[in-house]
């Protein structure tokens, strides 16, 4: 990286004083102070000038922000696409791997996504509702698979009634160092749109405001959450909160179990629409 140094302008008449520009600063000097900014502010002060997008192209400062088991990352976005004519990680350069990883890519034969927070570089990861195990999901009397454009794997699995709730899941993956939470996404009613127009059809929502609905989560590692709550607001996709987790290494395989459960037999319920389960770093929030 040069220094990139650009000539002076004269302010004033005649004999002004020399004042630096923007661009006279060392793309050095620029590099060190970008490294310290999130990601989105990097790509914003990248427009401002040459010396500054040149900057912005240093390998230190995109490997400060990528997790450090990018590379285990980078393998499980690329494991369901063909890698003939893919650039390597040595091609894309570190600007250009975070990129990459900021894309959601499906893996496990399309149940499940990866991405990095574009923000905050955070892990996130998307379990489709057909890589979990739901108790009675072959029996059309009580389950069903909608096709939908609301869920980012284009599909959910529909619940008519049942007396038995249990829909489980489990993932193995190396998380980086940090705090995670796990939700459930999940809606009362089915939608559907009529004249562009969005509808949720009630018909088979009942039972849920009797007893609440647990949420459980436990680790490899011998951490163990339990939650319970009501669900409601119909008509909408709500992330429910089943629990936290951290992690401490990221070369530890860690397995992660989590399940929803209403196993109370006295009643029915049922209108209950099963998205997927997310698993988001805690600097992530709720905005996935």
């Amino acid at each position: 990286m040069g220094s990139n140094l650009s000539s002076c302008v004269c302010d004033g008449d005649g004999g002004g004083s020399l004042r630096p520009r923007l661009g006279d600063i060392p793309e050095s000097c620029v590099a060190l102070v970008l490294m310290y900014l999130d990601p989105l502010d990097i790509c914003k002060l990248a427009r401002l000038n040459r010396a500054f997008r040149g900057a912005s192209l240093a390998d230190f400062i995109w490997e400060s922000k990528l997790p450090l088991n990018y590379r285990f990352i980078m393998e499980k976005a690329l494991e369901d696409h063909d890698h003939d004519g893919a650039s390597s990680m040595e091609d894309l350069g570190k600007r250009g791997v975070y990129a990459r990883l900021c894309k959601p890519s499906l893996f496990d034969n399309g149940t499940k996504e990866i991405w990095l927070d574009k923000k905050t570089g955070g892990v996130c990861l998307a379990i489709s509702s057909k890589a979990l195990r739901i108790t009675g999901i072959d029996d059309r009397r009580y389950w069903s698979h909608i096709s939908t454009e609301e869920s980012r794997f284009h599909t959910i699995a529909y619940l008519h009634q049942i007396w038995w709730l249990e829909v489980e899941g489990d993932i193995e993956f190396r998380f980086p160092p940090g705090s995670y939470n796990v939700f459930f996404r999940l809606q009362l009613g089915k939608s559907s749109k009529r004249l562009g127009r969005r509808f949720t059809n009630s018909e088979h929502i009942h039972g849920w405001d009797i007893k609440p609905v647990k949420f459980q989560l436990t680790t490899s590692n011998g951490q163990h959450v339990v939650s319970q709550s009501h669900l409601n607001n119909q008509g909408q996709w709500i992330l429910y909160h089943a629990g936290t987790f951290v992690s401490k290494d990221s070369n530890d395989l860690m397995k992660i179990k989590f399940s929803l459960t209403q196993i109370d037999c006295t009643h029915t319920k049922g209108g209950l629409c099963v998205d997927s389960v997310f698993i988001c770093n805690t600097g992530v929030g709720k905005h996935i």
